[in-house]
């Protein structure tokens, strides 16, 4: 039988340290998805053991499945916006586990407590937002927007008398939420899980791309007769990176008395830089702003944040007191009051440690060399008889697809989706498809510290390769 035993921690940290290494030191030549990576997976499979093999077998036999992961950490993985993490960052997730805090309440956790304020704080200054408003470490955007949004949602039930966080909803009129064709499913699936319904979400577009049409929010929020309602702002569109016109949906927000919130799950870093600030401009009007911490600030999974402009609706809406618990009002942040985790992993370390060490220069230059290389890959596809681009390029992502002369217009989705499948087998890049304007289209995004201008180069390459390949028999 085999069972705990603190003589084997040495040993043990000292496998994971050292694995740990090599495959990062590998990871930039690695293939970012391996041939064998199902059939690895797969042979973890197996029953319950008795008697288990003790810590470092255990590990031993992870190590071996490595090739199972895709490796998303390393500078050719390109799909979902996905970042990488910093060596402080990593450094610090590492402590984190060790020193193992809950920091759902400041007693158990003074150091997380404290470092999860200060890294908000320095995050709030990030992004330019003001310094009063409250917020929260989350796991991710979706739950940063389920914050804002419960938020906004106790707000709009105050306005009409009604405090929902203790009654529900029964007694109020439907809440009806705005925004343009660009509203993330995660704040559609936030807005679900609270009870507002998804039904309540109203895209109001003036094109088949999505954009805002400002003419129609503005005639759905008068129509309400200043019945609270939401508009959500997308600072940072997931198909080209578009952004909302952040200031006009604050003017409105403000005339016609709606909650205004922002999802930057990877836009809100257009604030770091001269270059692309202006795409936020007015986010400081907002009532709500969150982003991921695991995209642009390259803090490892998991990690968002939520900023509420108003610091007592959080705990309004989260407290939950009980005779073994910290005092609702005690003057100490106890970070379970303020979000729906009472047991929180100690996120803060990785945040407060990667901002301690590369500080606001440091950030703002991870952000400017990914609209370079953003920038690299457009001119390539520009340059490229056989590839279009399909979007502008404002911040970080490269909408294209391919197009081979002599492939008829009507073929051209079939070969892309052919394509997309193709990439991830193929294995040296990693990024998905999506549905541009009624095309299927590709939409790579760095926003990793690692990427490089050659994985630009072989974005290109690849797409190119497998068009080559795969166009003959589309036109056969």
């Amino acid at each position: 039988m085999a069972a705990p035993d603190p003589a084997e921690l040495p040993k043990v940290i000292d496998l994971a340290s050292r694995e740990a290494a090599s495959y990062l030191e590998s990871i930039a030549d690695r293939n970012v998805r391996g041939p064998r990576a199902e059939e690895l997976a797969a042979s973890f499979r197996g029953d319950l053991p008795e008697d288990g093999v003790g810590a470092e077998r255990a590990l031993e036999e992870l190590v071996a499945g490595f090739d199972g992961a895709v490796h998303s950490a390393g500078p050719r993985f390109f799909h979902f916006v996905n970042g990488g993490t910093t060596p402080a960052a990593l450094g610090a997730d590492w402590l984190a586990s060790a020193l193992d805090q809950n920091t759902g309440a400041w007693v158990s956790s003074p150091l997380g407590g404290e470092l999860e304020r200060i890294a908000l704080g320095w995050l709030r200054d990030l992004f330019g937002l003001p310094t009063g408003w409250g917020g929260v470490l989350t796991t991710g955007a979706t739950m940063a927007n389920f914050v804002a949004l419960a938020c906004a949602r106790r707000w709009c039930g105050l306005r009409q008398g009604v405090d929902v966080d203790d009654v529900g909803l029964a007694g109020l009129p439907p809440i009806h939420a705005f925004g343009s064709g660009y509203v993330h499913p995660s704040d559609v699936k936030a807005l679900g899980m609270l009870g507002i319904g998804r039904a309540q979400v109203h895209k109001l577009a003036r094109d088949s791309i999505g954009r805002l049409d400002v003419e129609a929010l503005e005639a759905a929020l008068a129509a309400l007769n200043g019945a609270p309602s939401i508009v959500i702002g997308s600072a940072g569109e997931v198909n080209a990176g578009d952004f909302d016109p952040i200031a006009t949906m604050a003017d409105l927000a403000q005339r016609y008395g709606a909650w205004f919130h922002v999802d930057g799950a990877f836009g809100l870093f257009a604030a770091l830089s001269d270059r692309t600030k202006h795409l936020v401009e007015g986010i400081e009007r907002a009532d709500s702003v969150i982003a991921d911490g695991h995209k642009w600030l390259n803090v490892p999974y998991d990690c968002g944040f939520a900023f509420v402009r108003d610091p007592l609706l959080q705990p309004s809406v989260f407290g939950a007191g009980a005779a073994y618990l910290p005092a609702l009002d005690d003057p100490k942040p106890n970070w379970g009051y303020l979000g729906p985790e009472m047991s929180r992993r100690c996120r803060a370390f990785a945040v407060w440690a990667t901002l301690r060490a590369y500080g606001r220069s440091g950030h703002r230059a991870i952000v400017e060399q990914s609209l370079d290389l953003a920038q690299r890959l457009a001119a390539t596809v520009d340059g490229a008889d056989d590839l279009e681009r399909l979007a502008d390029v404002p911040l970080n992502i490269v909408c294209f697809r391919a197009h081979p002369p002599g492939v008829p217009e009507d073929r051209l989705d079939e070969l892309n989706r052919r394509i997309a499948d193709a990439v991830i087998e193929d294995g040296r890049v990693f990024f998905g498809s999506t549905s541009y304007d009624g095309k299927v289209a590709f939409r790579p995004a760095p926003v990793n510290w690692r990427n490089r201008p050659e994985d630009m180069d072989l974005i290109a390459q690849v797409v190119q390769e497998l068009a080559a390949e795969l166009a003959p028999a589309i036109t056969a």
